[in-house]
């Protein structure tokens, strides 16, 4: 596939998510107990941050133990990771940034890439190399819904994930831009709840957070 049918592809991916909780877990259980709630929620695709030891077994568990779930693999910072997260089966692979070394690489993955970008410059290095949707991080540090607002004219063609420092109360606004395909949250899976096994409490902030997209896309 060319980088182009994988864009595609990454969008769809996005824009079926809505929202995409964002969890770094401590164990397999801890991930596959997490998971389990977020899709009673109706949250089907995560992006699972590569922060921890466990993380990659944690992707490969979940993704031959929980087909249904979209796993995007978070945190990608080298080559070494974005191969292990192949390797381990992931959907799609997402950064918090991207420097031209690492851009290179990812523009010949063979699945999608959602590239992490947080100014004009380097989106129009992103997209120089065919990417065009992309996540915008830390978003609510670089200007939140106003740098979206922004970007939209220049950019036209760029479809955004903006993730960092949105909420329950601010999602909504979020998704009603017309070039943000998806947002990223941590909001439905704080430590705490994880910590404390409070599973009904991310079911409960899952369905919620179903809810707010449903209602940004007048579903």
């Amino acid at each position: 596939m060319t980088i182009a049918d994988l864009q595609n592809r990454a969008e769809l991916l996005l824009l079926q998510a809505g929202i995409l909780p964002v969890i770094t877990v401590d164990s397999l259980d801890q991930a596959r107990a997490v998971t389990d709630a977020l899709l009673e929620g109706g949250l089907p695709a995560i992006e699972l941050t590569l922060r921890t030891p466990v993380a990659m077994d944690a992707l490969a568990t979940l993704k031959r133990e929980r087909p249904e779930l979209v796993v995007g693999a978070g945190t990608v910072l080298t080559e070494q990771q974005m191969r292990q997260s192949i390797d381990a089966g992931a959907d799609f692979l997402v950064t918090p940034g991207t420097p031209p070394a690492l851009a290179d690489l990812l523009a010949a993955a063979p699945i999608p890439v959602v590239p992490g970008a947080a100014t004009p410059t380097e989106f129009l290095g992103l997209m120089g190399r065919g990417f065009r949707v992309c996540k915008l991080f830390p978003a609510s540090a670089v200007g939140g819904l106003q740098m979206i607002k922004g970007l939209a004219g220049p950019l036209a063609e760029l479809k955004l994930c903006p993730t960092g420092g949105i909420s329950e109360e601010t999602a909504g606004q979020y998704l009603s831009q017309p070039n943000v395909l998806c947002i990223g949250g941590s909001w439905m899976v704080p430590k705490d709840w994880l910590a404390k096994g409070e599973w009904h409490k991310v079911r409960d902030s899952a369905a919620a957070a179903a809810k707010i997209v449903a209602q940004a896309r007048g579903a």
